[in-house]
Protein backbone atom coordinates (compact mmCIF):
# COMPACT_ATOMS: atom_id res chain seq x y z
CA UNK A 1 0.00 0.00 0.00
CA UNK A 2 1.18 3.38 -0.43
CA UNK A 3 1.01 6.26 1.41
CA UNK A 4 -1.21 8.55 -1.47
CA UNK A 5 -4.19 5.95 -0.53
CA UNK A 6 -4.72 7.83 2.63
CA UNK A 7 -6.04 10.48 0.89
CA UNK A 8 -8.97 8.34 -0.57
CA UNK A 9 -9.20 5.92 2.55
CA UNK A 10 -12.34 6.32 4.61
CA UNK A 11 -13.80 3.80 7.68
CA UNK A 12 -16.51 1.67 5.02
CA UNK A 13 -18.50 0.96 8.30
CA UNK A 14 -18.98 5.02 9.86
CA UNK A 15 -17.61 6.77 6.75
CA UNK A 16 -15.11 8.70 9.12
CA UNK A 17 -11.97 10.51 7.17
CA UNK A 18 -8.73 10.37 7.64
CA UNK A 19 -7.98 7.22 9.15
CA UNK A 20 -4.98 6.57 11.34
CA UNK A 21 -2.40 4.36 10.41
CA UNK A 22 0.11 2.43 11.69
CA UNK A 23 3.30 1.02 10.04
CA UNK A 24 4.70 -2.44 11.08
CA UNK A 25 6.42 -3.10 8.26
CA UNK A 26 7.58 -1.11 5.26
CA UNK A 27 10.44 -1.11 2.01
CA UNK A 28 11.71 1.74 -0.24
CA UNK A 29 11.86 0.85 -3.79
CA UNK A 30 14.41 2.44 -6.06
CA UNK A 31 12.21 3.19 -8.52
CA UNK A 32 9.06 4.25 -8.02
CA UNK A 33 5.98 6.06 -10.04
CA UNK A 34 5.53 9.55 -8.99
CA UNK A 35 1.52 10.10 -8.10
CA UNK A 36 -0.06 13.19 -8.07
CA UNK A 37 -0.27 15.27 -5.11
CA UNK A 38 -2.47 14.44 -2.47
CA UNK A 39 -5.87 16.56 -2.69
CA UNK A 40 -6.81 16.66 1.52
CA UNK A 41 -4.92 14.39 3.31
CA UNK A 42 -0.87 13.43 3.32
CA UNK A 43 -0.84 10.21 4.61
CA UNK A 44 3.02 10.33 4.87
CA UNK A 45 3.17 13.06 6.96
CA UNK A 46 -0.17 12.35 9.08
CA UNK A 47 -1.79 15.88 8.47
CA UNK A 48 -4.26 17.79 6.22
CA UNK A 49 -2.27 18.78 3.26
CA UNK A 50 -3.00 22.45 4.44
CA UNK A 51 -1.13 22.09 7.26
CA UNK A 52 2.15 20.46 5.37
CA UNK A 53 5.13 22.89 5.51
CA UNK A 54 7.50 21.13 4.49
CA UNK A 55 5.77 19.25 1.42
CA UNK A 56 8.17 17.15 -0.23
CA UNK A 57 5.85 15.17 -2.70
CA UNK A 58 7.29 11.99 -4.13
CA UNK A 59 8.93 10.84 -1.46
CA UNK A 60 6.18 8.59 -0.42
CA UNK A 61 5.40 6.88 -3.87
CA UNK A 62 9.28 5.40 -3.19
CA UNK A 63 8.00 3.64 0.09
CA UNK A 64 5.57 0.67 0.05
CA UNK A 65 3.54 -0.43 3.43
CA UNK A 66 3.84 -4.05 3.76
CA UNK A 67 2.58 -4.68 6.83
CA UNK A 68 0.45 -2.55 9.34
CA UNK A 69 -2.59 -1.48 10.37
CA UNK A 70 -5.94 1.38 9.48
CA UNK A 71 -7.77 2.40 12.67
CA UNK A 72 -11.09 4.53 12.85
CA UNK A 73 -10.96 7.08 15.27
CA UNK A 74 -15.16 7.34 14.91
CA UNK A 75 -16.04 3.64 15.60
CA UNK A 76 -12.85 2.44 16.71
CA UNK A 77 -12.61 -0.41 14.13
CA UNK A 78 -9.03 -1.96 12.98
CA UNK A 79 -7.93 -2.86 9.32
CA UNK A 80 -5.05 -4.55 8.95
CA UNK A 81 -2.93 -4.03 6.07
CA UNK A 82 -1.41 -7.40 4.67
CA UNK A 83 1.13 -8.41 1.73
CA UNK A 84 0.79 -4.79 0.80
CA UNK A 85 -2.83 -5.07 0.45
CA UNK A 86 -5.62 -2.97 3.14
CA UNK A 87 -8.28 -5.35 4.14
CA UNK A 88 -11.27 -2.90 4.99
CA UNK A 89 -13.94 -5.83 5.12
CA UNK A 90 -17.37 -5.30 7.02
CA UNK A 91 -17.64 -6.93 10.68
CA UNK A 92 -19.54 -10.06 9.74
CA UNK A 93 -16.81 -10.79 6.61
CA UNK A 94 -13.57 -10.66 9.12
CA UNK A 95 -11.75 -13.60 10.22
CA UNK A 96 -12.32 -13.09 14.13
CA UNK A 97 -9.26 -14.53 15.63
CA UNK A 98 -6.96 -12.81 13.12
CA UNK A 99 -8.90 -9.29 13.74
CA UNK A 100 -8.48 -10.05 18.00
CA UNK A 101 -5.18 -11.04 17.93
CA UNK A 102 -3.96 -7.90 16.00
CA UNK A 103 -5.88 -5.41 18.13
CA UNK A 104 -3.02 -5.84 21.29
CA UNK A 105 -0.79 -4.38 18.21
CA UNK A 106 -2.22 -0.92 18.29
CA UNK A 107 -0.35 1.87 20.39
CA UNK A 108 -2.22 2.81 23.66
CA UNK A 109 -3.23 6.90 23.23
CA UNK A 110 -2.07 9.40 25.50
CA UNK A 111 -4.68 11.31 27.16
Amino acid sequence: MKYKLMDLLACPICKHFPLELYVSKKKAKNRARVFPKCEDYCGYEKKPVREVKSYKCGVCSKIEIIEGMLSCPSCKRLYLIEEEIPIMLPDELRKERKFLKSESAVPKRRS
